[in-house]
Formats: structure tokens, sequence, C-alpha cells
């Protein structure tokens, strides 16, 4: 299952610079998560300061 931001995001980048396969961009208004590419590591999560990133 991938991971996926949700609307608490505050758009700070922490969780596209720690994503080991670059599945995390800038979207509108929130950084989102390419289910796609997602490896579910938990690496958003583990480093984002309001905890958006959450396993679907």
């Amino acid at each position: 299952m991938a991971y996926k931001i949700s609307d608490e995001c505050i758009s700070c980048g922490a969780c596209a610079a720690d994503c080991p396969v670059s599945a995390i961009s800038e979207g509108d208004g929130k950084y989102v998560i390419d289910a796609d590419a997602c490896i579910d590591c938990g690496s958003c999560a583990a480093t984002c300061p309001v905890g958006a990133p959450e396993a679907e």
C-alpha cells in the first residue's frame, strides 16, 4: 500500500527530500505521492513535522 499525504500538509518539502525513489512532488497546495512509484518505506512519514503522510 502506498502512502498518501493528508490535508495537514504544510508544503515544507521535507518528505520529498527524504523519498528514496522520488515519488513525492509539489502539488496544488500540498505535496503528493505517486502511488505507482511509492515503495511504502515510511521515510516521508518519519520526517514530516506535522504527520501528513499516511499509509493507505
